[in-house]
C-alpha cells in the first residue's frame, strides 16, 4: 500500500508537472538587425560618423606630435616666455586630445549615446515582435541565441527567428504602403 501511494504521488506529481512546463523558443536578434534595411542604415550613418572622429583625432594626434617634435629640438633655443608659451601649446594640445577622446569614445560619450539614439528604436521593435510571436506559439521563455547563450544544438522547430522576422517586415510593409499612399 504504501508502494502504490509513493507511486501514486510521482504519477501525479508528474502529470502536473508536464503540464506547468514553459515552452521555449531561441531568436537570433543579430541575424533580425542584419535583415532589417533601416537598420543597416543606421548602423552604416554610426560607422560613418565614427569614422570622421576618428579622422579628427588622428589629425589632432598628427598636429601633437609635430608641434612636440618641433618643440623638443627648439627648447635649448627658448627662453623664458617663449619656452613656457610653446611647452604650454604642446601641453593644451595634448589635454585636447585626452579630452576629445573621453567625450566622443568614453564610457559615457557622444559614440555610445549616438548608438543609442540609432539602435534602441531597432530594440524596441524586436522586443515588440518576440513579444507577440511569444504570445501566439504559447512561449514561457524566449532566449537570444546571439547573446553568447551557448545553444548545443537546436531543432528548427524551436527557433522563432524567421517568425519574428516576419512580424517586423509585415510590420514596415504597412508603413511603406501607407507612406506611398499618402504622398500620392
Amino acid at each position: 500500500m504504501r508502494n502504490f501511494k509513493i507511486v501514486f504521488t510521482f504519477i501525479l506529481f508528474l502529470l502536473f508537472g508536464l503540464g506547468k512546463a514553459q515552452k521555449i523558443g531561441v531568436v537570433d536578434t543579430e541575424y533580425i538587425l542584419n535583415k532589417l534595411p533601416e537598420y543597416q542604415e543606421a548602423e552604416s550613418r554610426l560607422n560613418a560618423q565614427i569614422d570622421t572622429w576618428q579622422t579628427e583625432l588622428q589629425d589632432l594626434q598628427s598636429e601633437y606630435e609635430r608641434k612636440r617634435s618641433a618643440f623638443e629640438s627648439e627648447k635649448v633655443l627658448l627662453v623664458g616666455d617663449q619656452l613656457k608659451l610653446r611647452e604650454k601649446e604642446v601641453t593644451d594640445l595634448e589635454k585636447n586630445i585626452k579630452t576629445t577622446t573621453s567625450l566622443r569614445f568614453g564610457a559615457t560619450g557622444e559614440i555610445n549615446k549616438l548608438r543609442t539614439n540609432l539602435v534602441q528604436p531597432f530594440q524596441d521593435q524586436i522586443w515588440n515582435a518576440i513579444k507577440t510571436m511569444s504570445e501566439k506559439n504559447g512561449l514561457g521563455i524566449v532566449l537570444d541565441k546571439s547573446n553568447n547563450i551557448s545553444v548545443i544544438f537546436l531543432q528548427k522547430r524551436y527557433d522563432y527567428t524567421d517568425k519574428v522576422l516576419d512580424i517586423l517586415l509585415k510590420g514596415s510593409d504597412k508603413k511603406e504602403k501607407t507612406n506611398t499612399k499618402s504622398k500620392k
